[in-house]
């Protein structure tokens, strides 16, 4: 039962594009993340699904909802958001997820048309927690540059760690330097 979700979420990750505002795919030496984001960044709502495939069967799953704004950092343009992250993983046979709350904020660099930098930080403790997660932590840092209009390319670093609640250790999810590419609807 447990591999029927991997096709699942990979159709729901191809026919996204169709009502999406923007797709990415990153890559980090021992996983695969797609994540579907359906507004763009003049809503004053964002909602997000992602799954990442790591090496060695595990999957994790994302469910996101933050409400999003324009604002200024040092005079840098910035869209921000605050919210909620679900994620569940499975690994087994182990599995969790919580509900991580946090956000995100992307500076444009104007004097650089095209670079911007992302970083999103989200924490769940272990009342948010269930399964054999006591707590979860997600960490993205990210530059990006738009090669064109409605497509760009980035890097960054990716870390998603958990406390297994019966054991008193703790497992990094996902974790590492990444690439990929964004396109825009």
């Amino acid at each position: 039962m447990k591999y029927c979700r991997i096709p699942l979420v990979a159709l729901s990750l191809l026919t996204a594009p169709v009502m999406a505002a923007d797709v990415d795919l990153s890559l980090t030496d021992d996983s695969v993340k797609g994540q579907v984001n359906l507004f763009d960044g003049n809503s004053e709502l964002q909602l997000g699904l992602g799954h990442t495939y790591h090496e060695g069967s595990r999957n994790i799953t994302n469910l996101d909802f933050h409400a999003q704004g324009r604002t200024a950092i040092g005079n840098l343009p910035t869209t921000a958001g605050l919210g909620v992250r679900g994620i569940y993983w499975d690994d087994s046979p182990f599995d969790g997820g919580a509900l991580g709350i946090g956000g995100y904020a992307t500076l444009n660099i104007p004097n650089v048309p095209g670079l911007s930098f992302t970083g999103s930080a989200h924490f769940a403790p272990d009342i948010l927690s269930f399964g054999d997660s006591e707590d979860l932590t997600s960490i993205e840092l990210r530059g990006s540059y738009r090669v064109i209009r409605n497509a760009e390319v980035f890097a960054g670093y990716r870390y998603l760690n958990t406390d297994l609640e019966d054991f008193r250790t703790d497992v990094n999810l996902d974790e590492g330097v990444m690439a990929g590419l964004k396109i825009y609807f």
